[in-house]
């Protein structure tokens, strides 16, 4: 008989500081790939688990994009493809391109910041394993996970297991795919 494969094992907290030390001591165990629910924001949360994001980078570029992109649709038809001499004011008048250059600086960097986080965050995601879990559907009430998936290197079913049962969880189960 074929054993299901698994995507992770999962524990339930009572409360926001137990969630928290207990990120604490998953990241100081050596483990990378695991993640926190909650039902609303926990501070210092995304730090203990180690979440980095390259959403600013992806601003950057995206507004960097826009404010060339802006001043060139400007700069362009102006002085290169159909100068006009209006009242002897030179061809690169560039003051009268910020407005534009502005707004469309912002326009990218937001457009790149919705993209990019929907690609980020692989949304929209209709399924994810943690549904399985029956207990799982406390997350958006009043309880607190923590899941370590076996994607990550360190991932031995019967150490995590232990090792999840030395956080003093209320509850650990197998995450099922």
């Amino acid at each position: 008989m074929a054993e299901r494969p698994i995507y992770g094992v999962m524990a339930e907290f009572d409360n926001t500081h137990d969630l928290l030390d207990a990120a604490k001591r998953t990241r100081a165990a050596g483990y990378r790939k695991f993640d926190a629910y909650s039902p609303f924001p926990v501070e210092g949360l995304s730090e203990a688990i180690g979440f980095r994001t390259r959403l600013p980078v992806l601003a950057f570029i995206g507004g960097l994009i826009g404010c060339c992109g802006g001043f060139f649709l400007q700069y362009y038809p102006n002085v290169m493809g159909f100068p006009l001499d209006i009242g002897g004011k030179p061809f690169d008048s560039w003051p009268a391109f910020i407005p534009i250059t502005f707004e469309m600086t912002i326009l990218f960097a937001t457009l790149f910041c919705v993209i990019g986080m929907f690609t980020l965050d692989r949304l929209p995601t209709p399924y994810h394993p943690v549904f399985n879990v029956p207990r799982f559907e406390l997350a958006s009430r009043d309880r607190f996970f923590l899941c370590i998936t076996s994607r990550d290197p360190k991932f031995d079913l019967q150490g995590v297991k232990a090792f999840m049962d030395s956080l003093n969880p209320r509850y650990v189960d197998v995450v099922p795919v």
